[in-house]
């Protein structure tokens, strides 16, 4: 047996955001995110859809990463990860967020295998919400 994955208990998705009140805010209001704790004003850990969220004000190196700085995002039109959230209807989650003060890329796109519509968060984290179709796979590459 492996100590690693088979032992593993859970997946956090670690972010850096500028301002934590306000990242913290935008999550539970926004998306409805359950603050589980906030620690020492730089960092808080939340859940969201069954997955763990670790929010932190970034940093400079320490002893086991010494040669990484921890940064929020500095160009919200360049993205290297998402969040990606499957939903049983993309036009209605869509409408639910915007009233709740997201502020989505543009209006859903239905393609042959799926609805999904992107969103960032107030750092620029990139969101997607996705309503998977069955009757088509998505192109290859």
């Amino acid at each position: 047996m492996s100590v690693f994955p088979d032992d593993a208990t859970d997946l956090t998705r670690l972010l850096v955001v500028a301002d934590l009140a306000r990242s913290v805010a935008w999550y539970r209001d926004v998306l409805r995110a359950e603050v589980v704790g906030e620690y020492g004003g730089t960092s808080a850990v939340l859940r969201l859809v069954g997955s763990w969220l670790l929010l932190v004000t970034g940093g400079e190196p320490t002893a086991d990463k010494p040669t990484l700085t921890m940064v929020a995002p500095d160009d919200p039109d360049r993205a290297a990860a998402e969040l990606i959230v499957a939903v049983p209807d993309c036009r209605a989650a869509h409408a639910e967020l915007v009233a709740r003060g997201a502020a989505f890329l543009a209006e859903p796109v239905e393609y042959a295998w799926e609805i999904r519509a992107f969103f960032r968060d107030p750092d620029g984290h990139l969101f997607e919400i996705s309503q998977r179709k069955h009757e088509a796979a998505p192109p290859a590459g």
